[in-house]
């Protein structure tokens, strides 16, 4: 008998990353949801089932990540999918940015990436599939509402994931990412409460809307499954028709 898929989710304890580890248990992965906030992972897992399991972990600790992985890894008897989706947003100006500011944002949404890649790959074997987590703000530089910070920060994810798709594909690995446009969830709650702010982001997508979480965790879902098995180094922006690269 065959075992069930296997994926670790970090950013599981809200938005997309909470989207994304329900989306796969709902078809059929044991999933190990990973993020900084204990209790809010371990009620997601626990809503989720008790077949899964909750890590709290911070993504930018290197140690952390490296045992963190492996056991899970071992909990769940292998490996088959990673999706990184822990970050953190930043809306500082760029005339008010500093140097402390930017280099937090980089420590969680380009090292946490990286290190997480890193270690999941090294439990995967060849058909294992990982998906980052990008954003448009990477592609058009933001001015949506992150700023200078989480738009270089992104853009750097798009290198790192093509950089990745190249080489961990002689082990059989492929590494994909997923761009994100507006999408409702805790992140951007703040600066959505802004009506007039959150009116201009809308109308400027052709779907006039933002997107849900669950949308997001769809494209995810398919990303990381044995029907994109010909996909690799690709970006896939779903962004309600925004940008449209």
């Amino acid at each position: 008998m065959t075992r069930p898929r296997s994926a670790i989710v970090t950013g599981a304890a809200s938005g997309i990353g909470a989207a994304t580890l329900r989306e796969l248990a709902t078809r059929g992965y044991r999933v190990a949801g990973v993020d900084s906030n204990g209790p809010g992972v371990r009620s997601v897992v626990a809503a989720t089932g008790s077949q899964h399991l909750a890590l709290e972990l911070d993504v930018t600790d290197e140690g952390a990540i490296v045992a963190g992985f492996a056991e899970a890894a071992k909990a769940l008897g292998g490996l088959d999918a990673l999706v990184t989706s822990a970050g953190v947003a930043d809306m500082t100006p760029f005339m008010e940015l500093d140097a402390a500011t930017f280099r937090h944002v980089y420590e969680h949404n380009v090292i946490g990436t990286f290190l997480s890649l890193r270690e999941a790959a090294k439990h995967m074997v060849a058909g294992g599939r990982i998906c980052t987590v990008a954003s448009v703000a990477g592609l058009r530089g933001g001015g949506l509402s992150g700023t200078a910070a989480y738009a270089s920060s992104k853009g750097a994810v798009l290198a790192l994931t093509k950089n990745a798709a190249r080489a961990l594909a002689e082990k059989g690995i492929a590494v994909n990412t997923i761009a994100p446009g507006a999408t409702m969830t805790p992140m951007i709650a703040h600066v959505f409460s802004n009506e007039a702010h959150r009116r201009r982001v809308e109308s400027m997508s052709a779907m006039n809307r933002a997107g849900q979480a669950e949308e997001i965790a769809n494209a995810i879902a398919f990303l990381v499954s044995p029907e994109a098995s010909y996909v690799d180094g690709a970006t896939l922006v779903a962004d309600g028709g925004l940008c449209m690269y």
